[in-house]
């Protein structure tokens, strides 16, 4: 049955609260609570986190609030695989293998001592683990739809989503903390060590909103103390960031934050130029931001409605199923509306 959790919603909610307790108490600034697999799920079992067995050659991270996880979210997530895998396809016109990436579905709470309204931490990893399903069966959809050829529907359908929390606040500071985890580093089977096969390249996921966050002058303070080249703190923050990871930007119009033509200009006088050193940032980081070109605050259906999760929220309020069924995706509504979340 479509959107059936692999157990019952009562044994996920005490995993998943078990799970942030866990990590509140552990002082860990990153940690992987669990894996949302294909070959999981067909086993019927609890999440559980699952290394990867090769180091990825790009891990893709969606970072948000995830309260609740949208179909725009949905939608930048399986539009940036896709990219990905039919941008390196062989020389024989094969798809990229879905083993070579990696998605991280990642929730900061940094303020975590502050009850958090209006869905707790840990009923918002249970609507990223039920998101991360939804996604996995989008992508076997697709390739069932565009009829892959070679064997490659298993692969294609069957990309790896781990669920992780933060306590960073900041990008840069979670893109380090990534990087420095083991847990993608990738051990052979067998053999128990690394495949030393170098780096493994970030790609994060970002809206319109974030980005303007990210080059906000304002966010960054220096940490130098020595005699050095002189560096904007900005750069200080950015530059190992850009020097690791990319950043892919999805147009999200809206009344809050204007219109694709306003958010053109805006990104037209950040990346053309000298519009990233005026910030304090560097004109090379340009290079590393690709930019999706489409309204990614869109939703699918006969009525091309916006989507955020303050419009899903006020949906769930109102009970209003087909509104919310618009906003996200099916067992995310089935979470919502199981659980009751939103409706005060």
């Amino acid at each position: 049955m479509p959107g059936q959790p692999p157990v019952s919603g009562r044994v996920l909610a005490d995993y998943f609260s078990r799970a942030f307790s866990e990590f509140r108490q552990s002082g860990a600034k990153l940690s992987i609570v669990c894996s949302s697999s294909p070959a999981a799920h067909r086993q019927n079992g609890l999440p559980t986190p699952i290394p990867p067995r090769i180091r990825p050659r790009t891990l893709i991270v969606l970072d948000s609030s995830f309260n609740p996880p949208t179909r725009a979210h949905l939608r930048m997530a399986v539009s940036s695989i896709r990219h990905l895998v039919n941008k390196n396809k062989n020389r024989n016109g094969q798809l990229q293998p879905l083993d070579t990436l990696r998605l991280l579905l990642l929730l900061s709470i940094n303020n975590a001592d502050k009850a958090p309204k209006p869905a707790a931490f840990d009923q918002r990893l249970a609507m990223m683990w039920a998101f991360a399903r939804d996604l996995q069966r989008q992508l076997q959809s697709d390739s069932d739809a565009e009829g892959v050829e070679g064997g490659q529907e298993e692969e294609q359908g069957g990309l790896t989503a781990d669920l992780g929390l933060s306590t960073l606040p900041y990008f840069h500071e979670k893109s380090a903390a990534i990087a420095e985890s083991d847990f993608y580093y990738g051990h052979a089977a067998g053999d128990g060590d690394g495949d030393g096969d170098g780096g493994m390249d970030q790609l994060m996921l970002v809206g319109y909103d974030t980005l303007i966050r990210i080059f906000n002058p304002k966010y960054y303070h220096s940490s130098s103390t020595d005699d050095g080249p002189a560096t904007t703190p900005m750069q200080q923050a950015l530059d190992p960031l850009f020097a690791r990871a990319r950043l892919r930007m999805v147009m999200r119009a809206d009344d809050e934050w204007g219109s694709a033509t306003e958010q053109r200009a805006y990104l037209a006088d950040l990346l053309e130029a000298d519009g990233l050193s005026r910030v304090g940032g560097r004109k090379e980081w340009a290079s590393r931001i690709e930019i999706e070109m489409v309204e990614g605050g869109r939703g699918a259906g006969a009525q091309d409605v916006a989507v955020s999760s303050t419009y899903a929220r006020a949906a769930a309020r109102d009970g209003d199923s087909q509104r919310l069924d618009k906003m996200v995706s099916p067992s995310v509504r089935q979470w919502i509306e199981q659980e009751g979340l939103y409706t005060e």
